[in-house]
């Protein structure tokens, strides 16, 4: 909302529709609480504390602030909080949620914790579904709805923190923007909730503890670099060289492997921030000996962590989990290449694991309902 001046001429509103108060920034709040409305500072200070730090969305529930404050603010925004449709809990003690948007979307998050190492991460979606189809992703197969707000997104952590805080009794630790979604293709709303989750006045998280991961868009990788992001970044490799990473990354064929790697540079150099790529080991696809030296090439321009990932399965895509003895001997060749290797084991296998498959079964249940 565009909070427009006030005039001297005529009685015309002070504000305009009613609209999302979230998509204010905190200079726009307090001009419109303190310049139009003429309460004290301290007022938008702690409306703004509501919001950010202790992410109520519901007027009402503001105590400490007057009914007539709390009456203006119905009338001239309103507030779209995230509706939890669905929780799964795993025996591992992955929890999927699927959180419903006001326009009745769907998006999902994931709460991995290891409480023996004291980390609890969150899986954040950015956009309701993708439109990069990549061949073994479920949200591929959604396409894509909408970019999600940074607010949208921020809610995700918070409520997730909550639920984090109720069954282990700790905050969370790390934020990863994993899920549905590519998050350089939101570009703005995806920092914006980065800003928020790292503020002060905010949630106060770290950005060493934030990473973001994409699928590779070069132009967006320059573009962090030269806003001197603190986050890491994680570029989902998957093939190690361009004729595999076309069958499976369409994005690829406008994003090669040069380029991305001298994006990758250039976003190093400026930053000196961890980079990581990101191998799901499929079966017979990716994960030969040979795929691992072509792996090692790429990893010899500047510092680099490599996480490979068993796969989760997706219904009606022609990928497998790559052999157990086939992934270690994978991981042996890079370890042995002086490389830090990291296998992320498949969490929350007795559950909707793969990411946009929870999300895609709550929208087809809501879909079979009798109207």
């Amino acid at each position: 909302m565009r909070v427009v001046p006030a005039t001297r001429c005529n009685s015309q509103p002070l504000l305009m529709a009613k609209t999302d108060i979230l998509n204010l920034s905190r200079e726009q709040l307090t001009d419109a609480v303190v310049s139009h409305w003429g309460e004290a500072r301290y007022r938008a200070d702690q409306l703004y504390a509501w919001l950010w730090q202790k992410g109520i969305r519901d007027f009402e529930q503001m105590s400490n602030l007057p009914k007539g404050l709390r009456k203006k603010l119905e009338e001239h925004f309103h507030l779209q909080p995230l509706q939890v449709e669905t929780i799964q809990q795993s025996k591992d003690g992955t929890f999927k949620i699927a959180f419903r948007l006001h326009d009745e979307l769907l998006i999902e998050s994931v709460l991995i914790p290891v409480p023996t190492e004291k980390r609890f991460t969150v899986c954040v979606s950015s956009q309701v579904g993708c439109s990069l189809n990549c061949s073994f992703c479920a949200t591929g197969k959604m396409g894509l709805g909408r970019n999600l707000t940074a607010a949208e997104i921020f809610d995700q952590v918070f409520l997730v923190n909550q639920i984090c805080e109720q069954q282990f009794g700790r905050k969370l630790t790390n934020v990863v923007y994993m899920g549905m979604g590519e998050p350089l293709l939101n570009y703005r709303p995806v920092l914006k909730s980065i800003e928020r989750l790292t503020a002060n006045d905010g949630l106060g998280l770290s950005p060493r503890r934030i990473t973001l991961s994409t699928a590779g868009i070069a132009k967006a990788i320059r573009r962090l670099a030269d806003e001197n992001s603190r986050i890491n970044l994680a570029l989902s490799l998957h093939a190690a060289d361009d004729e595999k990473r076309n069958r499976i990354m369409a994005i690829n064929k406008h994003n090669d492997l040069q380029s991305l790697l001298e994006a990758l540079r250039y976003f190093y150099q400026k930053t000196k921030n961890r980079i990581s790529y990101e191998y799901i080991a499929f079966h017979r696809f990716n994960d030969a000996i040979e795929d691992a030296k072509k792996l090692v090439k790429l990893c010899r321009h500047f510092p680099v962590r490599i996480n490979i990932i068993e796969y989760n399965p997706v219904q009606n895509v022609p990928f497998e989990a790559s052999e157990e003895d086939r992934l270690e001997a994978f991981a042996k060749y890079l370890r042995d290449a002086g490389l830090t290797v990291t296998i992320r084991r498949s969490r929350g296998k007795d559950i909707d694991a793969a990411c946009g498959q929870l999300a895609t079964k709550a929208k087809q249940k809501t879909e079979q309902q009798p109207a």
